[in-house]
């Protein structure tokens, strides 16, 4: 609305529903928050950062106190903002979405969800009530931003995620990139490490991957080259930091 993007007749207000869907459980191998749960609840919660630690990383980063006392993860995915941090821990995390309308409910993956700049899946009759996000043993997972300020919008943001097998190798890996164009995901650098054991030169080879998927735009922010290289610098150690959180989690 600020961006006048929309203009509609009426302006509900859901705060009410705070109750009923700000919260955050776990359900067997999966974390479960509901669409109306705060930032700072996502920050102070002690469930995200024992086995979610990107959300704690990426909270600490957004914004100011204020916009974390009223802001709710839902608002956050919804705006669906290039730059916006919980949508790229959530692509990196591999997280659902549940939508819920007149007609029932749906549960899709940030893939489907967002669908563009400021536009989801979400549709009129619809609204997001909860994010199902995968934390199974021997899963780590971090996220690290640059910008020009304390709590500003991201100049370049990555987070990742990983799982170990038993042997420790990478059973599965997420990257999402924040703030440099293309799409949020590298697919082609999560390829790259599946089945592989974690090393220096396997997150610098995924790093690379990552940085040549992105397609930034030179701005106030910072030229096109340098947010390229800022991508693969951040991604590189997001990796490195996701796969030693799986390793003591695995201990």
């Amino acid at each position: 609305m600020k961006l006048r993007l929309a203009v509609p007749d009426h302006v509900i207000d859901i705060d009410p529903l705070a109750g009923e869907l700000g919260y955050i459980r776990e359900e067997g191998d999966e974390v479960r928050i509901g669409a109306m749960t705060r930032h700072r609840d996502l920050l102070e919660s002690e469930v995200l950062a024992r086995r979610l630690a990107i959300f704690t990383d990426a909270e600490r980063v957004i914004a100011d106190p204020v916009v974390r006392n009223r802001g709710t993860i839902g608002g956050a995915l919804c705006q669906a903002d290039p730059s916006e941090d919980l949508s790229a821990v959530c692509a990196a995390a591999g997280a659902r979405m549940v939508i819920r309308g007149i007609g029932g409910e749906r549960v899709i993956g940030m893939g489907e969800f967002h669908r563009g700049p400021y536009e989801t899946a979400v549709a009129p009759a619809e609204m997001l009530v909860e994010i199902r996000v995968p934390a199974p043993e021997r899963c780590g997972s971090a996220y690290a931003k640059v910008d020009r300020r304390a709590g500003d919008w991201a100049v370049v943001a990555a987070g990742a995620s990983v799982v170990l097998a038993g042997d420790g190798t990478i059973v599965r890996a997420g990257i999402a990139i924040a703030a440099a164009g293309g799409d949020i995901t590298a697919a082609e650098a999560e390829a790259s490490l599946a089945g592989q054991t974690p090393s220096e030169e396997l997150f610098a080879r995924a790093a690379e991957l990552a940085a040549a998927a992105c397609s930034p735009v030179s701005d106030q922010r910072g030229s096109a080259d340098y947010k390229r290289h800022v991508a693969g610098v951040l991604t590189e150690r997001v990796l490195a930091g996701a796969a030693t959180r799986a390793h003591g989690t695995a201990a």
